[in-house]
């Protein structure tokens, strides 16, 4: 998608609507958000829709943050752990490692 292309009034549109997306537990939409948009709230000459495009491009860059720390957390705690939660955590499993861990 070319943004060059759109009117502000649309931009504010579709960063917004990336924006509440990233709240359906799609933090993917946020990583879209935050680099489709970050020229247009930080690089280019100030207009009147700007300001509200910056403030969900930090939002949106936050909850990304945010998201990528908890699925690390949770993806250490997994890995780590899985074999000693025996039953649970095989359950939790996708595929079941062959062996002894």
């Amino acid at each position: 998608m070319n943004l060059e292309r759109l009117p502000n009034e649309e931009k504010l549109s579709l960063c917004r609507k990336y924006y509440l997306g990233g709240f359906a537990f799609l933090p993917f939409l946020w990583l879209v958000n935050t680099v489709w948009f970050f020229r247009e709230a930080f690089m280019k000459p100030a207009y009147t829709e700007q300001l509200q495009i910056k403030t969900y491009v930090k939002r949106s860059a936050l909850g990304l943050l945010l998201w990528v720390a908890i699925l690390t957390t949770w993806i250490t705690i997994f890995q780590h752990y899985r074999a000693e939660w025996g039953e649970v955590g095989d359950y939790l499993s996708f595929t079941i490692p062959l062996g002894t861990p």
